[in-house]
């Protein structure tokens, strides 16, 4: 399976703080330690919105891309802060994640929203 989403993006929302487990290569946008988070993730918002987003994603509007990039990368990158949250600071990682849960949420519902209107529209 090939990602949609890219490594870059999980990696900034991740933070400079995230396991070097994550940043062993980047210079590249796609990552070997990242790709099960990401195909995790597009799994995940896939089954919660009830559309596939990943095998559409050619298709979409840029600014839908959007919304799915947005929620994929900070799926996915809530999983590294949580797999290593050592190199953050006390509260840190619990604030990033919080951060990240609301930015997905947002993203989800964005996606929800999206797949109502067209629905309705082309019925």
């Amino acid at each position: 399976m090939t990602n949609v989403i890219l490594s870059g993006s999980c990696l900034v929302k991740a933070g400079t703080n995230v396991s070097s487990e994550f940043t062993a290569t980047p210079t590249t946008l796609t990552d070997p330690a990242w790709d099960p988070l990401i195909q995790e993730a597009e799994a995940e918002i896939n089954a919660t919105t009830r559309y596939n987003w990943t095998d559409n994603y050619a298709t979409l509007n840029d600014d839908v891309k959007f919304f799915f990039q947005e929620a994929v990368a900070s799926t996915a990158a809530m999983s590294a802060i949580a797999w290593d949250m050592s190199g953050y600071g006390s509260r840190e990682a619990e604030t990033k994640l919080d951060v990240l849960l609301d930015v997905k949420k947002n993203a989800i519902n964005q996606l929800k929203e999206i797949k109502v209107r067209d629905f309705v529209t082309n019925a």
